[in-house]
């Protein structure tokens, strides 16, 4: 059987997802509460084509897993919970303790990497098995799409005698055939990394190679000082640089060189790194895609690329090995947008308000892509990204920073799908007084998910597959959630009411949060 090599079904066969499904309704398991993420897209999709699996949408997994347990306790049998991978799994375990306390019966489905996807240690891979073992139930993990209907019947009989019982779904067994284990024969491997460069080595390297030179910066290189000393090299050499897709900390800002970002998606990192021969990675991990996708390579790195390191301190004297002119930075005038907010104009009011040496915690996700082209002009600032992927990080990780530096304003730019499962966070804020001005970005959707949907090949049409990607029914107010925690809160629907209620939540110690109202950008 021919394996697609577009984002399509396997047309004319049934998927591995589809068996999962059908082998929990025929074992008597009709209701999941679900949180899905990109390698659950495919069994999201196979709901459209079982009516009588009922998915009740949870915007956090401890909430899937105990409306899971507080089901199994009144009906007397099992529900099932899908959760996105190890991070998934580990927000939903508190509720699977008590479950566990309780004797409930409960069938975990917990996505994973395709099987020739774990290799590469991507952002999100974890010990998945580990983690469904503290329960002290069962867990199955299917080796082929063979092997999927017997393992869901095993889960279910474990869980039926009073357990939690786990199965641990990959991703190519769950979008390929079946009967198929899905692995391709000539699955990509980490390219080997050739070794750690001297100072001599990687100056003849860029002198020789130098536009075919990719720079990869993390770790303390994203710093201003990092940052600086790759733009020196890279004017000088003519080789290229990037910084990691989610660094943990990085400078931005007037007169620090506004260095992009790896891309999220495969297919626009690869462009980004296209011509490469030599990827030299300073405080940064070799790029792998965040997800497998059917059709598409895992490893980013380009054919026949060599891949070396650099240690961090060396990029400093590497600098000041070539005659370069400081960059000369032209001020640049702040711009004040007007109109209902979209994912532009609301970024442009941020990066034209945004306050001196600010820390911006950043979970915007889909409605911040214009948000680094924002900023880069704002006054010199930090940027904490979302480094694993698990989203939830934004609100906590904005106490945190306002915790560890007092004296410094902290802006949290958040989704609000994101923001809904750690929304408690607010009640931290309001209690400890932090100054945080919270801006949450109000698409009512999970709209990375809507673009994963079409990117995976699970493209879905029907209202039960959309229903578990929309947040418009009822739609939720943000505003009222901060007042009911005790953060002082408004609502901005257009830029000129965003520019005004941020300059003063600034102006005003304490916390607050803004409910901007963002229109949706064109998945296409």
């Amino acid at each position: 059987m021919r394996r697609s090599t577009s984002l399509r079904h396997y047309e004319g066969v049934t998927t591995g997802a589809q068996i999962v499904v059908e082998r929990l309704l025929a074992r008597g398991v009709d209701v999941c509460f679900a949180n899905p993420g990109t390698s659950e897209m495919h069994f999201v999709a196979a709901l459209d084509g079982a009516p009588q699996m009922r998915p009740v949408l949870c915007l956090f997994e401890g909430v899937a897993t105990g409306a899971a347990d507080g089901y199994a306790r009144i009906a007397g049998r099992p529900a099932a919970t899908l959760l996105h991978l190890g991070p998934g799994l580990a927000n939903g375990l508190a509720n699977l303790h008590n479950a566990r306390r309780a004797h409930t019966p409960v069938v975990n489905v917990v996505g994973d990497h395709a099987t020739y996807h774990k290799n590469l240690d991507a952002p999100l891979e974890s010990d998945i098995e580990a983690l469904a073992a503290w329960t002290r139930g069962s867990v199955h993990r299917p080796a082929s799409g063979a092997d999927l209907a017997t393992a869901v019947d095993e889960a279910v009989a474990s869980a039926t005698a009073g357990r939690v019982a786990t199965l641990i779904l990959p991703a190519n067994l769950s979008w390929g055939p079946a009967e198929l284990s899905g692995a391709p024969a000539s699955a990509p491997l980490q390219p080997a990394d050739t070794g750690e460069l001297d100072l001599p080595a990687a100056e003849d390297l860029l002198r020789h190679h130098g536009d075919k030179v990719m720079l990869l910066l993390g770790g303390s290189a994203t710093s201003a000082a990092g940052l600086q000393a790759a733009a020196r090299i890279t004017a000088a050499t003519g080789a290229r640089a990037l910084v990691e897709t989610f660094p943990a900390k990085v400078a931005r800002g007037r007169g620090i060189p506004a260095i992009d970002r790896l891309a999220y998606l495969a297919e626009q990192a690869e462009q980004q790194l296209s011509g490469t021969t030599h990827l030299v990675l300073i405080g940064a991990r070799s790029p792998v895609s965040f997800f497998a996708y059917p059709g598409k390579p895992s490893n980013l790195v380009p054919k026949d690329t060599e891949v070396h390191t650099l240690g961090i301190a060396k990029i400093y004297s590497l600098a000041a090995q070539f005659d370069v002119p400081e960059p000369q930075t032209t001020p640049v005038a702040p711009v004040f947008p007007s109109g209902p907010l979209n994912p532009q104009n609301w970024a442009e009011v941020i990066g034209a308000l945004l306050p001196d040496d600010a820390i911006i915690s950043d979970e915007a996700n889909t409605s911040g892509v214009f948000l680094p082209a924002a900023t880069a002009a704002a006054p010199p600032h930090d940027v904490l990204t979302l480094t694993g992927g698990a989203i939830g990080q934004g609100l906590p990780v904005a106490i945190g920073a306002a915790i560890a530096a007092p004296h410094r304003p902290v802006v949290a730019l958040q989704a609000d799908g994101s923001a809904l499962y750690t929304i408690s966070a607010l009640w931290t804020m309001a209690r400890e007084q932090l100054d945080i001005t919270v801006v949450i970005l109000n698409n009512h959707a999970y709209a990375i998910l809507q673009l994963e949907l079409h990117r995976v090949g699970a493209v879905a049409a029907g209202d039960r597959a959309r229903s578990l990607l929309d947040l418009a029914n009822p739609s939720i107010d943000f505003a009222a959630i901060a007042q009911g925690f005790g953060v002082p809160a408004t609502h901005a629907t257009t830029a000129e009411e965003l520019a005004a209620q941020f300059r003063a939540a600034l102006d005003e110690p304490g916390p607050h949060l803004i409910d901007a109202a963002v229109a949706q950008w064109s998945i296409g």
